[in-house]
């Protein structure tokens, strides 16, 4: 007869289930949806109920553990979509009758695979609200769900329901009307960037480029051959006056209007219109990319340039790796009518087609409201988030840093006074160990600003305050030992 932990949960009745809610394998913290879940994962798995054998009821399961109903409920979805579990209409929850394979032996050597450091600052951070965590495995089922269209080669720019639901989303969100057959899906802005590219320049043309700017996209521009030529910004957003100055035969400019990267300004509207003006008289493209305009904390967002235009020059760039997680690894872009056939057949010579598997499940979030649900929550973190930072780095650094608190985003900057060298603000980033980015590092050829391009979605509030006031100190620090070096100079 098998021995009972003494920390299990007692089982006097047959009904009752021997779960170890203490255990090591238990994420200590978690949701009571989640324990639960590890706790049935680990009795399946280590034979304590075998393949077939039925579940207590919900309501049975939650009196046993003093667990909310809902808690149990979430559990066993989670339990069924993984593959653990098995449910029938009318006869309740059953342990699967084949079950993922038990971890290997803990007293055997594991490789361990260390992740990407990510400190406090560092861009691209997400957080997913725990609800929509249990959302998203909820909709593992469609992701497991192994089809026909898994079969053949699908469409270039994706599935319909998802270019359907993402249709749905610009229009609410954004103010963007287009129909399904304009939204083709990628794997990020940048793959959008390149196939958009390959579809409407030739060898050499150039692309105007904001300065300062996503260094990113300007790699991939030259990457491929297009000649980025940088383009001041201001106050109001790219200088488009400078812009025909310098590369009056450009064939297309890539901007972020709603949200400068990274001086985080938004374009005006005179400014937008006058882009607008030049890309129809040049018989140029806009790329608006819109990376992260759901995150506006003053108001709603404000229209988008492709809203403006309805889609005549320009060409809309989103992505889902700031609104869920980066490894979600899906983007889009909406198209002009005359460029659909063009850029579908240079996605199909790139990559032929996205992936199909997770498709379904983020139509699924789009559509049942659990992907807007999840923003509002995440917004609200990240405000608090963003004030946190902003009033850290001005009271620590005692004047030394300027911090604008962006009305939308999921960074911000903090500038030291322009006469400061630029040395000042490396010395302190490298003395505080700090993650995020150089501002510096964001110029092409216009004059650079000393300061830093620091992140603070994702990241806890007492990890950011930490790491603001130490990087405040070190900003201090460097700039009165440069101080004391020019006077002894």
């Amino acid at each position: 007869m098998r021995k009972i932990p003494t920390n299990l949960v007692p089982s006097p009745a047959k009904a009752e289930l021997p779960l170890d809610l203490t255990g090591p394998h238990i994420t200590a913290g978690a949701s009571s949806a989640h324990r639960l879940y590890q706790a049935l994962c680990e009795m399946i798995v280590g034979g304590l109920v075998k393949p077939g054998e039925p579940l207590p009821p919900s309501r049975t399961l939650a009196k046993q553990t003093g667990f909310r109903r809902n808690a149990v409920v979430t559990a066993y979805e989670r339990l069924i979509a993984d593959g653990f579990a098995d449910a029938t209409v009318g006869s309740g929850t059953f342990v699967a009758a084949r079950i993922p394979a038990p971890a290997a032996d803990s007293k055997k050597p594991k490789a361990v695979v260390e992740a990407p450091r990510q400190g406090a600052f560092s861009l691209g951070c997400t957080h997913i609200d725990e609800r929509a965590v249990q959302r998203f495995r909820a909709f593992g089922r469609r992701m497991r769900a192994f089809g026909p269209e898994h079969l053949h080669y699908g469409d270039p720019r994706g599935s319909r329901e998802l270019r359907a639901a993402i249709a749905d989303h610009l229009l609410s969100a954004r103010g963007l009307r287009c129909d399904p057959d304009q939204i083709m899906l990628t794997s990020g802005t940048l793959h959008a960037l390149r196939i958009v590219l390959s579809a409407i320049l030739k060898p050499n043309d150039q692309v105007w480029c904001e300065d300062p700017g996503y260094p990113a996209a300007r790699k991939t521009i030259s990457h491929c051959g297009y000649r980025a030529v940088p383009v001041p910004v201001d106050e109001h957003g790219i200088r488009v006056a400078k812009g025909r100055t310098a590369a009056s035969s450009a064939r297309a400019a890539y901007v972020t209007p709603s949200h400068q990267f990274p001086l985080g300004v938004q374009m005006s509207m005179p400014r937008r219109l006058e882009l607008l003006d030049w890309a129809r008289q040049a018989g140029a493209f806009v790329l608006e990319d819109d990376y992260d305009s759901e995150f506006r904390y003053d108001g709603a967002p404000l229209m988008s340039l492709a809203g403006i235009d309805h889609l005549q020059r320009v060409i809309y760039m989103g992505t889902f790796a700031k609104t869920l997680f980066p490894g979600l690894r899906i983007g889009y872009c909406a198209l002009p009518e005359r460029l659909i056939a063009d850029v579908t057949a240079a996605r199909a010579a790139l990559d032929r087609f996205p992936g199909t598997l997770m498709e379904g499940a983020v139509a699924d979030m789009l559509n049942s409201g659990a992907f807007a649900a999840n923003l509002k929550r995440v917004r609200k973190l990240y405000r608090e988030a963003r004030d946190a930072l902003a009033e850290t780095l001005e009271a620590a650094s005692d004047g030394a840093l300027s911090v604008p608190v962006p009305s939308q985003g999921l960074h911000l900057v903090a500038r030291f006074d322009p006469s400061v060298e630029l040395t000042v603000a490396a010395q302190a980033k490298q003395a505080a160990g700090a993650e995020g980015w150089l501002l510096a590092d964001t110029y092409s050829r216009a004059r650079p600003l000393p300061g830093f391009v620091l992140g603070f979605s994702g990241h806890a509030v007492p990890q950011l305050v930490a790491s603001a006031e130490r990087l405040a100190r070190e900003s201090r620090g460097a700039l009165r030992a440069r101080s004391k070096s020019a006077r002894r100079a």
